[in-house]
This record gives structure tokens, C-alpha cells and sequence, in this order.
């Protein structure tokens, strides 16, 4: 008899745990069953702590400024993939994924660029604003109203012809931009370079009033090198304000005057 009882008992356990199991799986399949989009949530990544867009700017990229209004609309007419390619051609979204969650939510994650250097140009004998930054991929994108990135000044006559550094040519200059923005020292000090024509490089300092002649953007490891023993024996020992020009351009040469 008590043999019976444990048996009855341990079928009753099993039995209950299917019970669970189905309305789970009920439950589930009701709520991922939701026909219409309940609301949207917007997951934004930031830039050095700060954000280029709001949620607001997300949400008028998809809806078209409101046009094309997604909440409570069908998900049967919901095509994620044409509004991932709508988001996507906004220059301030780098990357961007849509999916749904169980309760009906549309989920929106969005990546933003992340800028090397800020691109200006000249007119008219005043330096104006083009409204660009350039990207870690090489890509130029429009300044934002909400932040400004405390990146370098990028000027010169190169970019009128070059509207884009994502390429082989480019890769190069692409790289000393990334070297300044990954090394803390480097990004600290260098405040504005200057490409001119023929791709040589002309930078100047935060401290200092001299510039500093880096010709092509090649051979960084040792270009840096002898830059970094002018700053910390030539400039400390001399005055930061002794020379008007420090050259690193010539192999095994340095040229303070």
C-alpha cells in the first residue's frame, strides 16, 4: 500500500509539472502571439559618456517625423529589416538592430560612430565649420546638436578632394588619427593637423608655440618615438616656448628650431 501511495504521489508531481510546463509554454506563446506593437524602446550606446542622439531623434528617424507611425500598428506589417535601412542612413547611426520582445515591445539597439578628429575648412580667409567628424572606420558624419566631442581639428587642402578616408590610400592617415585618439599623452596634447595636398601632415600642440612638421603618415612607431623624447627632455629643459618648428619627418632626425 505505501508503495502505491509513492507512486500515485510521484505521477501526480509529474502530471503537475506538465500542467506547468503546457500553460508556460500557453503563456508564451500568447504573449509572442501580440498582433500589435505595444510600444518602442530605444537602447542608445554612448560616446565617451555622452550621446550624439536622443531617443526623440531615434524615434523620428523611424517614424519619418512621425509620417509613418509605428505604435499599435500591425506586426504583420512591420518590416524590421526597412526600418533598420531607414535608421542606417542617418550618419549618426552607425549600426542598428530591430527586434520584439514577449509583451509585444519593439525593441531598437542603436550603435553611434565614434569620431577621431573633427573636420574644418577654410573660406574666405575664416575658418568655418564644415559640420563632419571622421570615424574609426574612416567615414564622415554630421556634427551633433546635443554633443560635441573633444577630438582634433582636422583642416587642409587634402580633403577637398578626398570626402572619405575609408579606403587603402587613406589607411595611413587613418591610422595616425587612431594612434593620437588611443594613446592618453597624444590625445591630450595634439589639438589641430593640417593635410596639405600631397598627404604630409603638419600638427600643432595644445602647449607650445610650434608646430609640428610630421611629413606622410607613415613610420608612426618611430616618429612618435623621437616626438615624445622632444617632450619630455627638449621642451622641459629648453622652454615650451623656445622653437617656432620641431620636425620628425627625416629618418634619424630631429629638427628643433
Amino acid at each position: 500500500m505505501f508503495s502505491t501511495f509513492k507512486s500515485s504521489k510521484k505521477w501526480l508531481l509529474v502530471f503537475g509539472g506538465l500542467l506547468s510546463l503546457l500553460g508556460l509554454i500557453a503563456f508564451t506563446e500568447i504573449r509572442h502571439g501580440q498582433k500589435h506593437v505595444r510600444t518602442v524602446i530605444i537602447q542608445l550606446d554612448q560616446v565617451d559618456g555622452h550621446r550624439f542622439l536622443t531617443r526623440k531623434d531615434v524615434m523620428g528617424y523611424l517614424t519619418k517625423e512621425g509620417t509613418d507611425p509605428i505604435v499599435s500598428k500591425d506586426y504583420a506589417e512591420v518590416d524590421f529589416r526597412q526600418l533598420e535601412k531607414r535608421l542606417k542612413q542617418h550618419g549618426l547611426v552607425k549600426n542598428c538592430q530591430i527586434s520584439r520582445d514577449l509583451k509585444g515591445n519593439m525593441l531598437v539597439v542603436v550603435e553611434q560612430p565614434r569620431p577621431l578628429a573633427r573636420l574644418m575648412v577654410a573660406g574666405d580667409g575664416i575658418r568655418t565649420v564644415l559640420g563632419q567628424y571622421v570615424s574609426e572606420e574612416g567615414r564622415f558624419f554630421p556634427i551633433s546638436m546635443n554633443y560635441s566631442a573633444r577630438v582634433p581639428v582636422l583642416t587642409g587642402k587634402y580633403f577637398v578632394q578626398n570626402r572619405s578616408l575609408a579606403s587603402e590610400r587613406n589607411q595611413p592617415l587613418l591610422d595616425l588619427l587612431k594612434r593620437i585618439h588611443d594613446d592618453p599623452f597624444w590625445r591630450a596634447q595634439i589639438a589641430e593637423l593640417s593635410v596639405d595636398e600631397q598627404g604630409e601632415v603638419t600638427m600643432w600642440p595644445e602647449m607650445g608655440n610650434h608646430r609640428i612638421e610630421f611629413g606622410t603618415p607613415t613610420e608612426l612607431d618611430a616618429k612618435f618615438r623621437k616626438l615624445k623624447l622632444v617632450y619630455t627632455d627638449v621642451l622641459p629643459a629648453k622652454g615650451w616656448d623656445r622653437y617656432s618648428r620641431v620636425s620628425v619627418q627625416y629618418r634619424n632626425q630631429i629638427v628643433c628650431e
